[in-house]
C-alpha cells in the first residue's frame, strides 16, 4: 500500500484513490493545518464517532453531524441534555450510538475547561506536535498521540485512545502523513512550514 495515480493525473496516497470523495477529502483537507477550535472538537468527535467504522461513513454523514451538534460549537454542545440523546438516537441521518452521542457531550463540556486552561483547544493540541516530520501513513499511534490520549482521559474526555488520537493528529496537520509521492505531500509540507502554531495564553 504506496501511492495510486488517478483518472485525473494525481498521485495520492493509496486511500485518497479509493473514492471521489477520499479524493476530495484528501487533496485539500487531510493533513493541512488547522488551529481553529470548532473544527478541532468536530474532528476529535468524528473520530470517536468512527470507532468501529470506516471514515467514508462519517465523512458521508458529516454535514448531518454538523447540523445536529451545533457545527461543533461546543459551548452549545456542552448545554446539550437527555432529551437532546433521545433526539439524536432517533436521527438516522447520524450514527444513533448512544455512548458515543454522550460523549460528545461530555467532551465538550471538557472542551470548555481546556480552552479556559489553554486559551485555546489548539494551544493544547498543537503542544503533541513531534519534532520530527513523521512519513508514513501507516502507522496507528505513536508515543505523541499516547500521551495526547492518557491526557485527555485524565481530563475526563472519553473514546479518545491512541489510535484515535493519531488519526486526529494525521488530519489535522499536527503530523505530515501524506506519504512522499504523494502530490499532496508538499503542498501539506509547505503549509505547516508557513503556519503559525496556537501558543498558550
Amino acid at each position: 500500500m504506496d501511492v495510486a495515480t488517478g483518472e485525473d493525473g494525481v498521485t495520492r496516497c493509496w486511500w485518497g484513490a479509493s473514492t471521489p470523495d477520499y479524493e476530495a477529502y484528501h487533496d485539500t483537507e487531510w493533513g493541512f493545518p488547522v488551529d481553529d477550535d470548532f473544527l478541532l472538537f468536530e474532528k476529535l468527535s468524528l473520530e470517536g464517532f468512527q470507532s468501529g467504522l470506516s471514515w467514508l461513513t462519517i465523512l458521508r454523514k458529516r454535514e448531518d453531524f454538523r447540523r445536529v451538534f451545533h457545527h461543533f460549537d461546543y459551548h452549545r454542545v456542552a448545554e446539550m441534555d437527555e432529551p437532546d440523546v433521545l433526539r439524536l438516537l432517533d436521527d438516522a441521518s447520524i450514527v444513533r450510538h448512544r455512548r458515543k452521542i454522550e460523549s460528545t457531550i461530555n467532551n465538550a463540556r471538557r472542551a470548555i475547561e481546556l480552552a479556559e486552561e489553554y486559551g485555546s483547544l489548539g494551544a493544547f493540541f498543537w503542544d503533541y506536535e513531534p519534532q520530527d516530520e513523521a512519513t508514513s501513513s501507516l502507522v496507528s499511534e505513536t508515543p505523541e498521540s499516547r500521551a495526547m490520549a492518557k491526557d485527555l482521559k485524565g481530563r475526563g474526555f472519553t473514546w479518545v485512545g491512541p489510535t484515535t488520537a493519531y488519526a486526529f493528529m494525521q488530519a489535522m496537520g499536527i503530523v505530515n502523513d501524506h506519504l512522499p509521492k504523494c502530490d499532496v505531500y508538499r503542498s501539506v509540507h509547505d503549509a505547516r512550514a508557513e503556519f503559525t502554531r496556537p501558543a498558550r495564553s
